[in-house]
């Protein structure tokens, strides 16, 4: 698969510039700890108009990622349960096994990997482990939407040249 780009390649395939994860992720990363409650969560999640929290861990003066919590997370563990939340915190909800892409690889490799493991957002880290970013699912569609509509406008010129060229006195 390879969607070429006015700027970018995005190719699995050698030889083609690649779009890598830190250029597509986004870099206002809203994060949490593990003892905040779930009902701060939510509120953060909905003031901040995103579906999930990277819940951040302090490693030698860095923040790295420890988990994340989604909105799907909140409504199919607890209230689908009825679990009381008053007493619930993100550590108790999380998910620990988080997967984690660098800013280096790219977004088709990104893309494979969040479809094996069946995610739709993943924590970006620089080379050290530190949280720089967050990629969704929605961000590698809008890049695609991009390619494809750059490709559906090359058959619409191509007839257009077409017709111009037939058209030219001979």
């Amino acid at each position: 698969m390879e969607l070429i780009c006015s700027k970018v390649s995005l190719s699995h395939q050698e030889g083609g510039v690649k779009v890598q994860a830190g250029e597509l992720c986004n870099r206002k990363v809203v994060t949490t700890t593990p003892d905040m409650s779930i009902q701060e969560a939510a509120r953060l999640m909905r003031d901040n108009h995103v579906g999930c929290l990277i819940v951040i861990k302090e490693n030698d003066g860095q923040v790295e990622p420890a988990g994340i919590l989604t909105d799907r997370d909140i409504v199919i563990e607890l209230i689908a349960k009825d679990v009381p939340i008053e007493d619930v915190s993100v550590g108790d909800v999380m998910s620990f096994a988080v997967l984690r892409v660098t800013e280096s690889e790219s977004v088709f490799e990104t893309a494979q990997r969040m479809r094996s493991r069946g995610v739709r957002r993943v924590p970006v880290v620089n080379t050290t482990g530190a949280l720089v970013g967050v990629l969704a699912l929605d961000d590698i569609l809008s890049l695609l939407g991009e390619e494809l509509s750059l490709l559906a406008n090359l058959t619409q010129r191509e007839a257009e040249q077409e017709t111009k060229k037939r058209s030219l006195p001979g």
